[in-house]
């Protein structure tokens, strides 16, 4: 289980001092609408997934409560779609990374079953990916996405 122990969790400390690190990698040929979805499907299934990763929520002056964020902080970055593979593969290899992956038929069909058939009936090497959500170690994860610019 990939996540932050409760008293690891300091909202006070800066985003770079978590000792986890989040990273959204889009692929950065897609549309602007496109991109956005692929991006916050995966980063939803994180946020369920990984323990300790939403800070509490915040209460305006007014007593109006407004939910959690990534205490930690979440990078999304830009990456071609072969970039967009390799880095999937390569965080998937690792036992201490989480990731979130949302292939491309997720955005070709309207039926979540029709989805998960297409997915179901592609070899994996044979998926294309919009987007990729990884958690993990911050050094390691700084290595993978390397010099990758932010999503545009």
């Amino acid at each position: 289980m990939i996540g932050f122990e409760p008293a690891e969790i300091d909202p006070s400390a800066p985003t770079r001092a978590a000792r986890l690190k989040w990273v959204v990698v889009v692929d950065g040929d897609l549309p602007a609408g496109r991109a956005a979805n692929a991006a916050i499907c995966t980063a939803a299934a994180t946020s369920q997934a990984v323990a300790g990763l939403l800070g509490d929520d915040a209460v305006d002056a007014d007593g109006n409560a407004h939910p959690g964020l990534p205490w930690a902080g979440c990078t999304v970055l830009s990456a071609d779609p072969a970039t967009l593979r390799t880095i999937r593969a390569k965080a998937a290899a690792r036992a201490d990374f989480f990731v979130a992956d949302m292939p491309a038929a997720a955005q070709h069909t309207r039926v979540y079953t029709e989805y998960l058939s297409s997915v179901a009936g592609t070899a994996a090497d044979g998926l294309d990916y919009y987007a990729v959500s990884i958690v993990g170690p911050r050094n390691p994860v700084d290595k993978l996405v390397g010099k990758l610019p932010l999503l545009a």
